[in-house]
């Protein structure tokens, strides 16, 4: 199946099931927006010193400015809230919130999300929080990073203070934002801060990112006055063999395995994959679990986060022909579909392989509510002359995405939302400004804001799907419930 973004779809019809409960947001990360990198006590992350190693980030780009979030939030949320968007997910910078990764809070640093969660609630608008987005705190990179078990611990403390003082207004917290970056483009493919090329040193990172998750979930449980919606947010897609030879299905197996249930195993059922311990083994790598771990990892969570890009497809052999094998990976080479159109970065769009991957997690996952935390293109948006961005494709490519999630619904998948990545074009990590994703168009130099077609398109949506939610209370004589969460500022 391909996919013609200017082709007549019936994507709008279906979007039209969607429930007027169903979140609709957009989300973002802290390094990625925020800028004041050195502002009020903050302190180096792995992606302030990743950004300067030659080389490593296009054009030399950092975070430094960034989109400047940290002096222009109430702009920023004010914008959201006029897209008629009802959640906004965002990430909290841990070395903002507690310099070095360790001690006390920094108060200025709370003081800002402190601020931004007002902000929201304020403007009708529920904060879906995430507490780690990928920028480490440099000292504790320096002391072994997620390599080492400690940093699970710190991570754990670095979740109470942030809750200490966000926990009385926001309900919906996700731990991590896509284990598999940090550790195996972080520390694998070196393509990611902190640079590292050792597989044992990913698959430890791993282990201790679950155990992360699994003991901020314990904590937050426990200091929780209110019930919360707790999360954990993976990057997943679909991962078939490139053709059907034993080679390729034997290399779409190991990519399954160390891709996808490396990281859903162990949180929804309590164990790693055998035949992933035993591809490791091979390697004469074992995941570093201790007695207790995995209980600690299976902490019950409320909402799975999905993050959907891209699917791809295993080899077996490489560009060769040979035995395909990259760093002593487990998994073997990544092919593209082929014949599929691509976004700005070269990436295959495939709406239909959404509704697959939502649907395979409802059958092997059985029980488990979603939300798809990201999803969205980047693209070579050109501005006119008054800096709008006629994205056509962008608004396409959502839609059809958007459609997607509403198929795996009406499938009995159990997706409670989609957040639009991103809001804002912002720094897109290795790819620096270069990629693209936001729906509002950010001018480098002046830092102004403006809406594109995809950001019209999706406010337009998010009306459309209210509306029905409030037609349908007036036929009934109910309220209908928007889902959105409003808490009185705190003195």
């Amino acid at each position: 199946m391909t996919w013609n973004p200017y082709a007549a779809t019936d994507d709008e019809a279906v979007i039209g099931l969607l429930p007027p409960d169903f979140r609709l947001g957009a989300a973002t990360s802290a390094f990625q927006i925020e800028g004041a990198a050195a502002e009020d006590g903050r302190t180096p992350s792995i992606w302030d010193t990743f950004c300067r190693v030659p080389g490593a980030v296009a054009d030399g780009d950092t975070g430094d400015v960034a989109c400047d979030h940290y002096h222009r939030m109430p702009e920023d949320v004010a914008l959201l809230a006029a897209l008629g968007l009802d959640s906004y997910r965002f990430s909290v910078s841990w070395s903002r919130v507690q310099p070095g990764g360790r001690g006390p809070a920094n108060p200025a640093g709370l003081a800002f999300y402190d601020r931004l969660v007002d902000e929201l609630l304020d403007r009708g608008v529920t904060p879906w929080l995430t507490l780690y987005h990928w920028d480490l705190p440099q000292e504790l990179q320096d002391a072994g990073g997620w390599p080492a078990r400690d940093t699970a611990f710190r991570f754990a403390d670095y979740a109470e203070l942030v809750h200490a003082r966000l926990g009385d207004r926001v309900t919906h917290w996700t731990t991590l934002n896509e284990p598999f970056c940090s550790a195996v483009l972080g520390h694998v493919e070196g393509v990611h801060a902190p640079g590292g090329r050792s597989l044992a040193d990913g698959v430890r990172a791993v282990h201790h990112l679950h155990l992360a998750h699994g003991l901020a979930v314990q904590r937050l449980r426990a200091a929780a006055r209110r019930p919360l919606d707790l999360a954990v947010t993976h990057l997943l897609g679909t991962s078939g063999p490139a053709t059907d030879s034993a080679a390729d299905r034997e290399a779409a197996r190991r990519a399954d395995a160390f891709g996808f249930r490396f990281y859903l195993d162990p949180i929804l059922r309590g164990r790693y994959p055998r035949d992933l311990i035993e591809d490791l083994a091979a390697h004469r790598i074992e995941i570093p679990v201790r007695a207790g771990d995995l209980d600690v990892i299976a902490a019950p969570i409320d909402t799975l986060g999905v993050n959907y890009y891209r699917s791809m497809r295993s080899s077996g052999v490489d560009e060769h022909g040979s035995a395909a094998g990259a760093r002593g990976l487990p998994v073997t080479r990544a092919l593209p579909h082929g014949g599929l159109p691509v976004t700005g970065l070269g990436w295959e769009v495939m709406p239909h392989d959404l509704t697959d991957l939502l649907l395979r997690v409802a059958r092997d996952y059985p029980g488990t509510p979603m939300v798809v935390t990201e999803n969205g293109a980047a693209y070579d948006d050109q501005p006119d002359a008054d800096g709008f961005v006629d994205d056509a494709a962008r608004t396409a490519y959502l839609s059809a995405h958007l459609a997607a999630v509403s198929r795996a619904r009406t499938a009995g998948a159990d997706v409670r939302g989609y957040f639009v990545w991103s809001l804002l074009d912002n720094f897109e990590w290795a790819y620096g400004y270069a990629g693209r994703f936001g729906i509002v168009r950010v001018d480098r130099g002046t830092q102004s804001r403006t809406p594109k077609r995809s950001a019209l398109w999706l406010r337009d949506t998010a009306r459309r799907v209210r509306r029905r939610g409030v037609d349908r209370g007036a036929r009934t004589g109910t309220d209908a419930d928007t889902g959105t969460v409003r808490r009185r500022r705190r003195p």
